[in-house]
């Protein structure tokens, strides 16, 4: 059984200030997968920097819109990418509010200052008009999300659609730092990290295409494979 997986997620245009940020934070290119040189980041010696990244970098920057998912039985990545192209074809480019950043669930992200219903429905439409194209989890991938202690809607939407965080129980966020445990920590890095995307931050951010994200195997970072660009109409 292969372990390659697919995600679809919302990453920032190419070549906005957000994205070399946020590369430069992670230190890891999520579209050639190389490494880049870190920010300088005060108050943050660099091995802490490497170690409060490790997760996001693995994952690439980005909001999940549909979560990592192997492929259906029957269905290529020739297949995936093709109806990911002719759904972008359908779909407005719009604007989300200014982002800011904030602890959630131990961990810190950027996160819209106010709700977006154009990202919602983007979120709704892609985890349904997707759901075709993926293979059930497995028992390990169930495990350790129930594990996280699951409230009754998170389980009920990780039976329907293979993940916890969708329809109702959506938020969207982009991960900055992995769990953050001493309360005085987290709230260090939370200032460090709103001086280092401070350049970023009260702006609306542009939505104007969806991102194919790659992971061959499970112990391989995943990469940004596709962007597919919104051209239907406003």
């Amino acid at each position: 059984m292969s372990t390659s997986r697919y995600a679809l997620y919302y990453a920032p245009p190419e070549g906005s200030a957000l994205e070399d940020l946020a590369r430069r934070w992670l230190g890891r290119d999520a579209v050639t997968g190389e490494p880049v040189p870190r920010l300088k980041s005060p108050g943050l010696k660099p091995a802490r920097a490497e170690a409060l990244t490790e997760s996001p970098r693995f994952y690439g920057f980005h909001g999940t819109l549909k979560a990592p998912f192997a492929l259906a039985e029957g269905c290529t990545a020739d297949d995936l990418l093709a109806a990911v192209d002719a759904f972008a074809a359908t779909r407005a480019p719009f604007t989300l509010p200014p982002l800011v950043v904030a602890p959630l669930g131990g961990f810190i992200a950027l996160v819209p200052s106010a709700s977006s219903p154009a990202l919602d429905d983007l979120a709704q439409a892609c985890v349904q008009v997707f759901d075709p194209f993926r293979a059930p989890p497995t028992e390990d991938d169930l495990t350790r999300r129930r594990a996280a202690g699951l409230t009754a809607g998170q389980q009920a939407m990780l039976d329907r659609w293979g993940y916890p965080y969708v329809m109702e129980e959506f938020r969207f966020h982009l991960t900055l730092t992995g769990r953050i445990k001493d309360d005085g920590e987290r709230a260090a890095a939370i200032e460090t990290l709103r001086y280092v995307f401070g350049p970023v931050l009260g702006a609306p951010v542009p939505v104007v295409d969806l991102a194919v994200f790659h992971q061959p195997d499970r112990e391989t970072p995943f990469r940004m494979v596709r962007r597919a660009p919104f051209s239907g109409p406003s």
